[in-house]
């Protein structure tokens, strides 16, 4: 009897056969097993939104399922948001505006905003810290990560679209 389970996930566009043990989660799974190493340990209770990946488009924590009982889903990591070497408006616009200041809870962020710019591209600020509100930031203030997922919202939009005052003045 074999402790590993084999099983075809899909992850960023890619059908990837992967051996774990079955009591691991997706998180354990995509960094020990598939060495995916955007995806980051946090607090591992779901707290904390660190371990934030897309299954079938929503944002889950990878930290609270199964890899079990992912098989068959749509899995998108921190590594497969951009498109080759073009990077996604919100990893620009996150760059550009210093919303990431360690960058550890970035990949979360990152994922979790893409999804709602996907379902809402032009989110109210309030919607945006909805969004967002179940993940968490030890640097910076939330403030240049609102202003950043504003911007990346807008030049998706195809708008000319400049940061915020308060990103290129700081807050007064």
């Amino acid at each position: 009897m074999s402790d590993k389970s084999l099983l075809q996930l899909m992850v960023n566009g890619e059908t990837i056969e992967v051996a774990f043990a079955p009591h691991k989660t997706l998180l354990e799974v995509l960094r020990e097993d598939m060495n995916l190493i955007g995806t980051k340990h946090g607090c591992e209770l779901g707290e904390c939104g660190t371990c934030a990946v897309l299954i079938d488009g929503l944002p889950v924590l990878s930290c609270l399922v199964l890899g079990l009982d992912c098989e068959s889903r749509d899995i998108m990591t921190i590594e497969g948001m951009a498109s080759g070497p073009e990077l996604h408006p919100l990893q620009t616009t996150f760059a550009d505006l210093g919303a990431a200041q360690c960058g550890y809870c970035t990949p979360g962020f990152l994922l979790t905003a893409k999804e709602l710019l996907d379902k809402n591209p032009s989110p109210a600020r309030d919607e945006i810290r909805e969004a967002l509100a179940g993940n968490l930031c030890r640097c910076t203030g939330y403030i240049k990560i609102y202003e950043a997922v504003e911007l990346a919202a807008a030049l998706l939009r195809g708008e000319e679209a400049q940061p915020a005052r308060e990103s290129i003045y700081g807050s007064e």
